[in-house]
């Protein structure tokens, strides 16, 4: 391993685990783009490991983004979440299994749809945070991170 693979896992080990919740959504969605794009290509060099290795990593995330979908307090929400996140899944699947060019844009295009909408809610709630009246503020419990409600991922 060289020095720079080296500071680089460092660097990424050291942002995983100081991240906040919301975060590590957002790195779960960046991560999946990053190997969608390495499979598609890998298609376009007709690099068949590549398209494997970076299906199967980008289809391991999209399971853990499922599986860390909370209930709690919308269930009927969460289901959706999930569900869109089962459609990536099949359908990266499916441009794996066919070799579609096209539906590697397809889901590679809804993962960054995704992740611009998943940046775009964690700045409202940030700025939510920050136009707070100071009465508000002073009126909310002391425990956990402060906040009145939180975001889950």
């Amino acid at each position: 391993m060289s020095a720079l693979t080296h500071t680089a896992n460092t660097y990424l080990r050291t942002r995983v685990m100081t991240a906040s919740r919301e975060e590590l959504r957002l790195l779960l969605l960046e991560g999946a783009i990053k190997f969608a794009t390495q499979a598609r290509e890998g298609l376009l060099a007709r690099n068949f490991e590549q398209v494997f290795t970076g299906t199967d990593n980008a289809r391991n995330i999209i399971v853990e983004l499922i599986t860390s979908v909370q209930s709690a307090p919308n269930p009927e929400l969460a289901e959706k979440v999930r569900s869109l996140y089962t459609f990536f899944y099949v359908r990266l699947t499916e441009a794996s299994f066919e070799k579609s060019l096209e539906k590697f844009e397809e889901i590679i295009g809804l993962l960054e749809y995704e992740r611009e909408t998943w940046v775009m809610l964690m700045n409202k709630v940030a700025s939510e945070k920050t136009n707070e009246s100071p009465e508000l503020t002073d009126l909310a419990p002391q425990t956990g991170s402060g906040a009145p409600f939180s975001v889950e991922g």
